[in-house]
């Protein structure tokens, strides 16, 4: 009995401590978006953080989004060329990678690169007290720290996934027009007469919108609220990747379920 009792407790601190950090993030949230006018009165700030988590992501976001592009490429030419379809290529490589791994394997980079670099970041600035200073000295952290970073990632992460898209298709083109030997004018034709601006491309942005908020506050959040100890911040960059990967992925059903019921 009184183990069943122990376990009860356990859950019940597990579910109430998981409540409170979702009620902690959704505070800080709120926080961000209102000390955001500080931010953007100075954009320098911004700026200095897309820098840091835009561009210093754009070699991995290339160089997988190339690699990514070729393998679409190869698998979907043999894969079409059972049913004769083999000039329809540049359609599934383009709507593939637009409506979904475009959004998604961008995020989970970002999340990967950026997210646990914001994260580390943020954590050892409350360990070694750095946040506490600015409130002695009258700076809101939020404003000066905080909320840069996150418009940051919400601003980087389409350009990112825009990026990703067009990469992934010169890609597949490599392979299925220069390699395998696909018609170049069936393949940009086809791509050209069946993805949709608004229900493709313009689906791919929110998606990639969405993402980007949830992995700059999650990454964000985490380094806030992580212990000021080298062990507090390690976990917290570990929870960082995790949470976001979870959270894209079923953000992306989500967000394909409502788009497609649309």
């Amino acid at each position: 009995m009184k183990s069943l009792i122990n376990f009860f407790d356990k859950v019940g601190y597990s579910i109430t401590s998981r409540i409170n950090r979702l009620g902690t993030a959704a505070r800080l949230f709120f926080l961000i978006l209102i000390s955001s006018g500080e931010s953007f009165k100075r954009f320098n700030l911004t700026m200095k953080e897309i820098y840091f988590t835009g561009v210093m992501s754009l070699v991995i976001i290339i160089v997988s989004a190339f690699f990514v592009g070729m393998v679409l490429g190869l698998q979907g030419y043999y894969t079409l060329q059972k049913y004769g379809s083999s000039e329809a290529i540049g359609v599934l490589v383009a709507l593939a990678l637009v409506r979904e791994l475009g959004p998604v394997v961008t995020a989970l980079l970002f999340a990967g690169r950026a997210g646990t670099a914001i994260t580390a970041e943020i954590g050892l600035m409350k360990a070694t007290e750095q946040l506490s200073a600015m409130e002695m000295m009258a700076v809101n952290p939020v404003g000066r720290i905080i909320a840069p970073r996150f418009w940051a990632g919400v601003i980087a992460m389409p350009i990112l996934a825009s990026i990703f898209s067009m990469v992934g298709i010169l890609g597949g083109y490599v392979v299925a027009v220069i390699v395998i030997g696909v018609d170049e004018g069936a393949f940009w034709s086809q791509m050209q007469a069946n993805v949709d601006f608004r229900y493709d491309i313009v689906n791919g942005v929110i998606k990639s919108l969405v993402f980007g908020v949830a992995c700059t506050i999650i990454a964000l959040f985490e380094g806030f609220d992580a212990p000021p100890t080298a062990e507090g911040v390690s976990r917290a960059t570990t929870r960082t990747v995790v949470t976001s990967s979870l959270v894209i992925l079923g953000l992306d059903f989500i967000l394909t379920s409502f788009m497609l019921g649309g």
